[in-house]
């Protein structure tokens, strides 16, 4: 079945192509077509398109399939070309001619965006839940190990004393970056479409607003020209703001993954998270931290792939935007099981100890030595010069004594800041 259908049959292969893996896909939009719907019907019956026996009828057979949505009994056959038609099969077969009606006064155009239009909105609250936990846990972890030294680096040469403090409540920062990207993006996508059908409305007198508020939308896409062009925008913003999440988690799986290594040596996670070697007995390999690292540049990958798909397409609807929804919706379910596998994860992380006294480490407290002579008096640059002929001798010896009492330093993270900071 298809809502196009005209009465005659389209070549096999075209259909095929056409199509493509479009049934899979939309199991995951399935249950907000059904949201839109409901809000559709009431719309029409208080227009009077519909009576109030037809909309009673309607709620009961969309409740029905809201419910096996929700069972995982919903099947989107071969014979349906997406779940919209389906969902129309269903109404018509179970309700009759009142299922028929349901596509009164919109278009599949419209129907799909408002399904993603949602599906968008729950998703990205989802991931900002899962954001908050693993910032609430990289939190934890800074005040448990604050007093826990690191070598910092810079170049990957040996720079300056850092702690696991610092280490986890940076990348705890950073999250909120993300966090902002992603209440922006959320603002983008809570406009409803519903109401623009093909692009150009309706010639029914709809009103826009009832599905507006039904649907809990914060405000319409008022022009419906512009509804149909922010297909493609939404999801290059929504692709932007999951890559720079993707990033925090990317680099911080690196460090992960550095850090673990036995020239480095500073963390370590117990047997059960880590993998073996088909020839060597003695590997543990952070193979969840290397996937996480993989998973998450390719969703970086995704924005370019959004901007190239709708970069030049004119005004109006085009069979590209199909094209859009498989990988969008994959980097959404992909970006959840990241977040709660690192989260997962890193809670379970082995902090060693750090001799700083080893010779890899002697000028790691190079600056503070500096530091100590300008306080005493002397010029920066003179008391650079100093430490800096003493290091060529060989004769630097480090004071492992200096407090560094700034806000956001190694003795001072200020994590009630950061947690405050943290977007309402």
């Amino acid at each position: 079945m298809k809502l196009w259908d005209k009465g005659f049959s389209i070549d096999k292969q075209i259909e095929n192509f056409t199509v493509g893996n479009d049934r899979e896909i939309d199991i995951h939009i399935a249950k907000y077509d059904v949201q839109a719907s409901l809000a559709h019907a009431i719309m029409l019956e208080s227009i009077g398109i519909i009576s109030a026996d037809e909309l009673k009828d309607l709620k009961r057979g969309l409740q029905e399939l809201a419910s096996d949505i929700e069972n995982g009994t919903f099947v989107i056959e071969p014979s349906f070309e997406d779940v919209h038609s389906k969902i129309e099969w269903e109404l018509t077969n179970k309700l009759g001619e009142v299922g028929k009606k349901i596509h009164t006064a919109r278009s599949r155009n419209d129907q799909v965006l408002v399904a993603l239009q949602l599906y968008y909105k729950e998703n990205l609250a989802i991931i900002n839940d899962k954001t908050k936990t693993l910032f609430d846990t990289l939190l934890n972890l800074a005040e448990t190990h604050k007093k826990s030294l690191l070598p910092g680096y810079t170049h990957l040469q040996v720079a300056m004393p850092s702690s696991f403090g610092l280490w986890f409540s940076a990348y705890a920062e950073l999250l909120i970056d993300d966090v902002y990207m992603l209440n922006a993006v959320a603002k983008v996508v809570d406009q409803n479409p519903l109401g623009s059908a093909a692009g150009y409305g309706s010639s029914f007198p709809i009103d826009r607003e009832l599905t507006t508020k039904e649907l809990e939308f914060a405000t319409l896409k008022y022009n419906v020209v512009a509804a149909q062009l922010s297909r493609g925008k939404s999801e290059r913003s929504i692709a932007s703001a999951l890559g720079g999440l993707c990033n925090t988690m990317s680099r911080f799986a690196m460090d992960v993954c550095l850090y673990m290594s036995q020239n480095f040596g500073f963390i370590s996670f117990p047997d059960e998270l880590t993998t073996g070697s088909s020839i060597m007995p003695h590997k543990k390999n952070p193979d969840v931290f290397e996937l996480i690292r993989g998973k998450c540049n390719k969703i970086q990958a995704l924005h370019t792939e959004m901007v190239m798909i709708t970069n030049n397409l004119p005004t109006g609807y085009h069979r590209d935007f199909q094209l859009l929804k498989e990988n969008i919706i994959a980097a959404f379910e992909d970006v959840k099981d990241i977040l709660d596998i690192f989260n997962y994860s890193i809670q379970q992380v082995i902090v060693k100890d750090i001799d700083l006294n080893d010779e890899k480490y002697q000028y790691l407290f190079t600056v503070d030595s500096i530091n100590n002579l300008v306080v005493e008096g002397m010029s920066f640059r003179e008391a650079y010069q100093q430490i800096g002929g003493q290091v060529q001798s060989g004769t630097y010896k480090p004071d492992l004594g200096k407090q560094h009492t700034h806000v956001g330093s190694i003795h001072n993270l200020s994590l009630d800041k950061i947690a405050e900071k943290y977007p309402k």
